[in-house]
């Protein structure tokens, strides 16, 4: 599997923690080591995205009313059912000139693996209704739906959508079953931009409003833009997404969402476009902490050699989806299209993380260390998700603010962690319990030898 090494700075203080005298207040949330909002320090490890491990195609556009470029697919979990909606199109494969209109189409499922196609009976096609087609005419190039978990909405808003055009902008939309689709607005709510991609939006529990990502020019490039709402109708602070100095790229879809195991870190799989290497796509991650600013990665996480047909132009996005599917805690799940403007139909294929498994801190023969900046918790224990190879191990450390291991917990005292564990509770000669740490500034340290570490909690 091919790797992105990322060196960690030798040293990072992140400015937003206020300095080693102002500790960063985690309560008992999950926190990824993914980024370096956390990070005072560290020694011999290296930050490595990975790759998804390909699985099964769990669906294909072989339905009539379906082709090689239907696209712009969006999964989420709603109670014990699974839902998917896309569109549904075709082109000539050597003309590419579209076959037929748009249509937006739906199909569900109980695992996330088997779906199948309900004949909603809404639309018609060559005679029938008898058929998965959800929506007909204006929305259908780009129609993104999520389940609003906003406590204050309507149960005739439920469900709510995007969708967009080139010029005129993004129309919401509402649903009181996922279904059936009204318009909550004549007029498009966001006009500034570029829209012939998969716009999207969602309810941020954390922060309390609406957060919608769509795309827009900027100096020629293809690029994200952003905005949020209280309402789902007026928007604003309007922004552009940065990525520090990572290079300029055309980014295309985005495929933004808080992570659903830590809502206050937004994740992405945006989709890079190489235009001068012969078009092709690949999507790659990104990790941010207010919605605007990002930690992008360089390595594609579903490179063009994943199984099968992902070369040229639009055959290889991540779609709008991160599940968690029956039967496997220790998995998420993605999904990726293929075979776009082939000779066959488009296929959507899934592919599995590690739970929290996005961004690994790794370390090799030689002992590596990371300290986090002083930080308070609530809960009485700490646990760590990672991996240690044979002959690996972890190690962790707490110090007071002041960088001296406290007594009990330093690591001579700390049991060491093998194996692989997606929770494992740290413990001590004395024990796990840290309760008596609770609001108390302390630095957490980890030590890691053939090892990798993904995500820590105080719980």
């Amino acid at each position: 599997m091919r790797l992105y090494a990322f060196l960690l700075p030798a040293s990072i203080v992140v400015a937003s923690t206020g300095g080693a005298a102002e500790p960063v207040a985690l309560g008992d949330r999950l926190e990824l080591f993914a980024d370096d909002a956390l990070v005072a320090s560290h020694q011999g490890l290296e930050r490595v995205v990975q790759q998804p491990v390909p699985g099964e195609v769990v669906l294909t556009m072989d339905a009539p009313w379906e082709g090689n470029t239907s696209a712009y697919y969006t999964l989420f979990q709603d109670g014990d059912l699974y839902r998917m909606y896309y569109r549904a199109s075709a082109a000539d494969p050597k003309t590419k000139k579209s076959l037929r209109g748009e249509v937006t189409c739906y199909a569900e499922s109980r695992d996330g693996l088997q779906w199948v196609r309900p004949d909603l009976g809404i639309h018609e096609f060559q005679g029938s209704k008898a058929n998965n087609i959800l929506l007909t005419g204006e929305g259908t190039h780009n129609f993104t739906p999520f389940r609003d978990e906003n406590p204050a909405a309507t149960a005739d808003t439920r469900y709510k959508a995007m969708s967009g055009s080139f010029k005129k902008g993004l129309l919401p939309w509402g649903s009181p079953d996922g279904i059936h689709w009204r318009k909550l607005s004549a007029t498009p709510v966001i006009t500034d931009g570029a829209f012939d991609s998969q716009n999207l939006a969602f309810w941020d529990p954390v922060r309390g409003e609406y957060r919608a990502y769509w795309r827009y020019f900027g100096n020629k490039v293809r690029a994200i833009r952003t905005a949020v709402s209280k309402d789902f109708l007026t928007w604003e602070r309007q922004a552009d997404l940065a990525y520090g100095d990572a290079p300029v790229q055309h980014l295309y879809t985005n495929a933004i969402r808080p992570y659903f195991r830590a809502p206050h870190l937004f994740i992405g799989f945006p989709t890079r476009f190489l235009p001068n290497e012969g078009e092709r796509v690949e999507p790659v991650f990104m990790v941010g902490r207010d919605g605007v600013n990002f930690l992008r990665y360089d390595d594609a996480v579903v490179p063009e050699d994943a199984p099968a047909d992902r070369k040229g132009n639009r055959s290889n996005y991540m779609t709008n989806a991160l599940l968690s599917l029956p039967g496997e805690p220790g998995k998420l799940s993605v999904y990726a299209t293929e075979a776009y403007y082939g000779p066959v139909p488009g296929r959507v294929r899934r592919f599995t993380y590690r739970v929290d498994g996005f961004v690994a801190l790794q370390a090799g023969s030689a002992t590596g260390v990371v300290e986090t900046v002083p930080v308070t918790f609530k809960g009485s224990h700490l646990t760590l998700n990672y991996k240690a190879r044979e002959n690996g191990l972890v190690r962790v450390e707490l110090s007071g603010a002041d960088g001296r291991p406290l007594p009990g917990f330093s690591f001579a005292e700390s049991q060491p962690l093998t194996g692989d564990e997606v929770k494992a509770t740290v413990c001590w000669q004395s024990g796990h319990d840290v309760a008596g740490l609770t609001g108390q500034p302390i630095v957490v340290r980890i030590e890691a030898k053939h090892a990798e570490l993904y995500s820590m909690r105080f719980h």
